[in-house]
């Protein structure tokens, strides 16, 4: 058996929509650019991913607890952030195509061109010169900077550029029967914020005792300039993030423990430490002092998969200051020379991934083109080698064939099983393309029900990766199902 060549993000792209797992929205009516919907396959490995992120936070950790908090929030919420004022992105768009980009990214793919031709030094130092200018917020410097380093605009091919101008993210709505500008509200670009607001109703009505963190997993929404490559960046996506409260002092402790516990969980659901790599921000936020990306390798190479931030104690502090009511702990445990620690404003660190980004990379990591078989009866099949924790089915049953009561007795494993795990029945087709099915959406097992079965009760497993086959008991298959297919094998590697 042998592997096949690295796929694209096209033949991930027509998988995912071939095979019922990621649908482009209102497709009927041609889509809408960057919004994506998940099919039946899709969803059931996108909420096992969120499921299984939701136990390694709340159900391993005694100190972490969950919320789920509204999309609409207060507009001054988003005062309070920053994201009135400065949830931006640059953008810049070429005359003669109409075509819009934005600044940075043009600047990132020269960069990534120069490294390509096995120029470092030339790539980090326009990196450089970027974020100098960029923090300096000198877009005319960066307008220049693009014209300076003949980058053309794909469409027209020209370099008749507009100026840069700031392009706030944040999607704004009204509330209520009136449209006025006291009604304006926003849909969230961010998660984080409603865990914050409801810093002290968890911890006093939980009774928390720092350090603790509390999760969430829920829908953010950002009008990108320039959305593309797949789910990995969307208009409408989800976030799970954890906001962990620390004493002041202790946070760089903290941020070590999660960013090597964040690590483990992606190799834990099955992403390969080669394909996974630390990106520690050079240019940190006005708020952080350390921040760390956990990048995963997809067919587009390198990108932010997870954010790892030590957010001091900003946005409490600006919660506090923007709604005037104290965001206040008080601490009674001892400090060395035996006092209370008393009142503070607690430091965080936060834990923030994509729920698609994730899904694209497990999705990405588990899609296989390899050879099977030997001489004239080699033949390539395309099979989805996601952990079976995670797969949409746990478990597929044939009969051999629709008669002679086989499939009647195909329906009673079927019914034994379905309170445990989620299964497939299907008695069409030869079984070979039965199977074929299966390993294409990423089925673990395959039980097959012949004549010998309605004899002794035994039955075929065939295993998706080798597609090796053994005879079982069906008393067996609950066990042997269950052990494979437990979340518990992912929670234990964390």
């Amino acid at each position: 058996m042998s592997q096949a060549p690295a796929t694209s993000l096209q033949d991930i792209v027509a998988h995912a929509k071939e095979y019922g797992f990621v649908f482009p929205s209102s497709e009927i009516y041609d889509g809408l650019q960057a919004v994506y919907d998940y099919g039946q396959n899709g969803v059931e490995l996108k909420n096992n991913l969120k499921n299984i992120w939701w136990k390694a936070m709340t159900q391993l950790n005694d100190n972490i607890v969950g919320i789920d908090a509204a999309i609409f929030m207060h507009p001054l919420t988003w005062k309070a952030s920053g994201h009135v004022d400065g949830f931006s992105d640059p953008m810049i768009d070429n005359k003669d195509s109409k075509k819009r980009y934005r600044a940075d990214q043009l600047l990132e793919g020269k960069a990534e061109q120069y490294a390509a031709d096995g120029q470092p030094e030339k790539a980090q130092a326009l990196l450089n010169e970027m974020g100098r200018l960029l923090g300096d917020e000198n877009l005319e410097g960066v307008r220049e900077l693009i014209i300076a380093e003949g980058i053309k605009c794909q469409v027209s091919g020209t370099a008749n550029w507009t100026e840069v101008r700031q392009f706030n993210l944040m999607f704004s709505t009204q509330v209520g029967s009136v449209a006025e500008d006291s009604n304006l509200i926003y849909l969230r670009p961010e998660t984080a914020q409603g865990i914050f607001v409801n810093f002290l109703n968890v911890q006093k009505s939980g009774r928390m005792k720092i350090p603790f963190g509390i999760a969430q997993i829920g829908k953010a929404f950002r009008n990108e300039i320039v959305a593309r490559q797949f789910t990995f960046r969307m208009r409408e996506f989800e976030q799970m993030e954890m906001q962990f409260f620390v004493r002041p002092g202790t946070e760089m402790e903290w941020y070590e423990k999660w960013r090597d516990t964040r690590l483990k969980f992606h190799q834990a659901v099955g992403l390969p430490a080669a394909k996974l790599k630390f990106h520690d921000h050079e240019k940190l936020a006005f708020y952080a002092n350390a921040a760390v990306d956990i990048e995963y390798q997809f067919p587009f190479g390198f990108r932010e998969m997870e954010g790892i931030h030590s957010r001091t104690n900003h946005d409490l502090k600006s919660h506090q200051e923007f709604s005037k009511k104290k965001q206040q702990y008080f601490d009674n445990d001892l400090d060395e020379n035996g006092k209370p620690f008393g009142n503070y404003i607690p430091y965080v660190v936060e834990t923030s991934v994509g729920a698609d980004r994730l899904f694209l990379a497990v999705f990405c990591n588990a899609f296989t083109k390899e050879t099977v078989g030997e001489g004239d009866a080699q033949k390539e099949r395309t099979v989805l080698k996601l952990h079976p924790a995670l797969a949409p089915f746990k478990a597929a049953i044939f009969p051999l064939v629709k008669k002679d009561g086989l499939p009647e007795k195909a329906e009673e494993i079927v019914k034994a099983l379905r309170g445990e795990f989620r299964v497939f029945y299907e008695e069409r087709d030869a079984i070979g393309k039965r199977y074929t099915r299966q390993d294409l959406i990423g089925t673990p097992f395959c039980i097959a029900v012949d004549y010998q079965t309605l004899e002794d009760d035994t039955v075929t497993i065939r295993h998706r990766d080798s597609m090796e086959q053994e005879r079982v008991h069906i008393s067996e298959l609950k066990a042997k199902i269950g052990y494979a297919v437990s979340e518990q094998r992912i929670l234990e590697l964390i």
